[in-house]
């Protein structure tokens, strides 16, 4: 049974990164994350251009670019549908390492830490981690 849209879209113009690729970006991840699933389907153009306040074509465009790389396909007068996701076995773990990352920002925003701070805390230390195989 198809869910429906079940994906809000959000830019940043603060961001740097193309309105088209920010589209893109937020369906990757919802893949990634388990919020979208195969068979679900994407807002039309219509629905994200009124909500985003977006020129149609760049909706477009990362809907073009979802499609080239096989995660969507547009069915013409039906909508776009998710064909494949991209959440691996790893999903199950996603509930823990959520609370322990919402604890952890809990404490960062009790340090006094603003958002842009936290982000960056969270970026460097993600770059300069390692990784590391899990044992």
């Amino acid at each position: 049974m198809k869910r429906g849209a079940v994906i809000e879209f959000h830019l940043d113009g603060r961001s740097g990164v193309s309105p088209y690729l920010q589209l893109i970006q937020q369906v990757r991840q919802s893949l990634r994350l388990g919020m979208l699933a195969e068979g679900d389907r994407l807002p039309t153009v219509k629905d994200v251009v009124a909500r985003l306040a977006i020129n149609p074509n760049t909706v477009l465009k990362a809907y073009r670019g979802l499609e080239y790389e096989g995660l969507v396909a547009a069915k013409p007068g039906v909508g776009t549908f998710v064909t494949r996701t991209l959440a691996g076995e790893s999903l199950a773990a996603h509930p823990t390492l959520r609370q322990d990352l919402e604890r952890w920002l809990t404490k960062a925003r009790r340090a006094g830490l603003d958002e842009e701070s936290i982000e960056a805390l969270f970026l460097t230390t993600f770059r300069a981690t390692p990784k590391q195989k899990a044992k």
